[in-house]
């Protein structure tokens, strides 16, 4: 199984979302070009990929019709990819396809169901774990071993896209995806068994609602969305620590320090 060349530090994905209703930035960057300028933003602030998305996947969020998902990504994806390396975040393999003729070259996959894609295009793929849809998912979701089904599912993604013959298969437990804030909780405890799967591993707890909850305001309510700092990087640079290969995260400046530190403590001399 081949992976990417191991970096001194571990690699920060910073989120791009051309969207106006995903959880935290929804509509910050809904304008193409204010998205260009987010996204160098990024690549100043040290970010090794800029994560480009069209359709949220926030819980509750609706679908968005492949015409809309295609006017939102393709030019913002082909203004960054000469500058930065560029993923794109989509479920839909036209979307995928169209990204990667635009310049992005690894698909960051929430449905882990576009390898087929990714063999035939020769770039990058990453299976994300997720139970149900953004309709659904959050209602009420069970497992009887979270960690277990989590990593049973995702060594079988992975092998799949590994046989289609994908040189770069990243998993990604799916934080925040269908899942409680005690099953985030027990996949954050075992991350270092994920990656000891042998594929490189890819987290992303930025901002998510349990972090709000678990690390509440001062008068006890739920810490809203700008006021996640703390708890993201904390959860980052924990599953660096552990062996995440990358995390994905909005803050990217700050992360990339926590990661370079994280990189700097790993160091052998």
């Amino acid at each position: 199984m081949s992976s990417p060349a191991i970096e001194e530090r571990p690699l920060v994905m910073g989120i791009l979302n051309v969207t106006p209703d995903s959880f935290s930035d929804g509509g910050e960057w809904f304008d193409g070009r204010l998205a260009i300028t987010r996204g160098h933003e990024m690549i100043t602030e040290g970010a090794d990929i800029v994560d480009v998305g069209g359709e949220s996947t926030r819980p509750g969020a609706e679908p968005v019709d492949l015409d809309e998902e295609l006017r939102r990504v393709v030019p913002v994806i082909e203004a960054l990819a000469p500058h930065v390396r560029v993923s794109v975040d989509t479920t839909k393999a036209e979307v995928a396809d169209a990204a990667v003729a635009a310049g992005a070259s690894l698909v960051n996959d929430v449905s882990a169901s576009l390898w087929p894609v990714a063999a035939e295009r020769g770039v990058g793929w990453v299976a994300m774990h997720r139970r149900g849809t953004p309709g659904d998912m959050q209602q009420r979701p069970h497992y009887d071993d979270v960690v277990a089904e989590v990593t049973a599912f995702l060594a079988d993604r992975a092998a799949a896209g590994t046989a289609a013959g994908i040189d770069e298969v990243w998993i990604d437990p799916g934080i925040g995806f269908g899942k409680t804030a005690a099953h985030n909780l027990r996949l954050l405890s075992a991350v270092s068994g994920l990656a000891a799967t042998g594929y490189p591993l890819l987290v992303g707890t930025s901002r998510k609602s349990f972090l709000g909850t678990l690390a509440p305001a001062p008068d006890g309510t739920p810490a809203p969305v700008g006021a996640r700092l703390a708890g993201s990087l904390s959860t980052a640079t924990w599953a660096m620590q552990q062996g995440a290969r990358m995390v994905r995260v909005h803050d990217v400046a700050a992360t990339v320090q926590a990661a370079t530190l994280v990189g700097s403590a790993g160091a052998r001399p």
